[in-house]
């Protein structure tokens, strides 16, 4: 049976144990335990100490019903990476545990109408207390309005700035199709190909649009696409294409690393040799690059950051506090095995 609101588990200390370990008044200690700046640092320490010298653990259910919040924080993806997601939620639940918030992550499909009923329904049901939104259901059309007028604080994870969200961490995937672009023609490549993500995905579009852009910029250089879903089969099917074609290219773009990884299982198939006859950039820089033979060269996007920020933001505005100040979400190319000079 659990103990009621408030009560914790029979011989589990409680905030009175605290308080008199401290020599303070119970207020006194639920002020620090809810980060109130209305404490004098000498005494936050002493009851600090206190908390950790009895291992005492606030009851969440009873801080909610004291500041009729609930201290969660909902999640809200459809993403079937399973390698990003896992750099995602490690970020937020590091962040938001120091905060004494849990983290309920939730699926959610990509139709607008049905992602928009379903958040809003989480929302009703879990009671939390804001949401973290990411790709690609943070750029559905009328999400953020809808979150709006519901009063739900949420903030974006994004490849471009999207209104209406109370705050959002953008980071720029279309510079970032320009690096690859500009790294693989630095290493003398003329010959590209790129294996593209869903079409109806932003983060998807920014990259190509990034990549494309910058081939057309440099000149002399020609691209063959290939559409892929961001999954494993659809890398080794647009990989089969492009490695078929008459002058295939000496350089692939895979606009994630599990498509990457497709890339790389054809060539090993058809005996072209990595990357003395082809170079393959992925994105992500998930640890999928550092399993793979030969190691992938990547872009790398700070999951676990860029979630802590999204976290960060979202508690701020939660709490009444201002925001920390933007977070600006570097990518970067991690040269790795997989590219090299483009063959004579």
């Amino acid at each position: 049976m659990q103990p009621p609101p408030g009560r914790q588990r029979e011989g589990e200390p409680t905030i009175d144990d605290v308080a008199a370990a401290a020599g303070v008044s119970i207020r006194t200690v639920s002020r620090v335990l809810n980060k109130s700046p209305k404490v004098n640092a000498e005494t936050r320490l002493r009851i600090e100490a206190a908390i950790a010298k009895l291992r005492f653990r606030p009851s969440l259910r009873a801080r909610g019903l004291a500041m009729r919040r609930s201290f969660l924080i909902g999640l809200i993806h459809n993403d079937r990476n399973a390698l990003v997601l896992d750099s995602i939620q490690r970020g937020i639940v590091a962040l938001t545990a120091a905060r004494g918030y849990e983290v309920i992550v939730h699926p959610t499909p990509v139709q607008p109408d049905a992602a928009i009923a379903d958040v809003l329904a989480f929302v009703e049901r879990s009671r939390v207390d804001g949401l973290v939104v990411l790709p690609p259901i943070s750029g559905l059309d009328g999400l953020a309005a809808a979150l709006g007028e519901a009063q739900v604080p949420a903030v974006a994870l994004s490849s471009v700035p999207i209104d209406g969200f109370t705050g959002s961490i953008v980071s720029n995937e279309r510079e970032a199709g320009a690096l690859v672009a500009r790294h693989l023609l630095g290493l003398g490549h003329r010959r590209l190909g790129i294996v593209n993500g869903p079409a109806d995905v932003s983060s998807a579009q920014q990259r190509r649009l990034g990549f494309l852009e910058e081939v057309s910029r440099h000149g002399g250089a020609e691209v063959a696409e290939a559409p892929g879903d961001y999954d494993f089969p659809s890398g080794v099917t647009a990989a089969e294409h492009l490695l078929g074609l008459r002058g295939r290219p000496t350089g692939i773009f895979a606009a994630n690393d599990i498509m990457a990884a497709g890339v790389l299982k054809v060539a090993a198939r058809r005996r072209i040799a990595v990357p003395s006859e082809l170079s393959v950039v992925g994105f992500d820089g998930s640890i999928l690059t550092r399993m793979l033979t030969p190691a992938l060269t990547s872009v790398l996007r700070p999951f676990g950051e860029m979630a802590a920020a999204a976290a960060e933001q979202l508690i701020a505005r939660i709490e009444g506090r201002e925001p920390p100040p933007p977070f600006q979400a570097a990518l970067e190319i991690v040269a790795a095995e997989t590219t090299g000079p483009a063959p004579t």
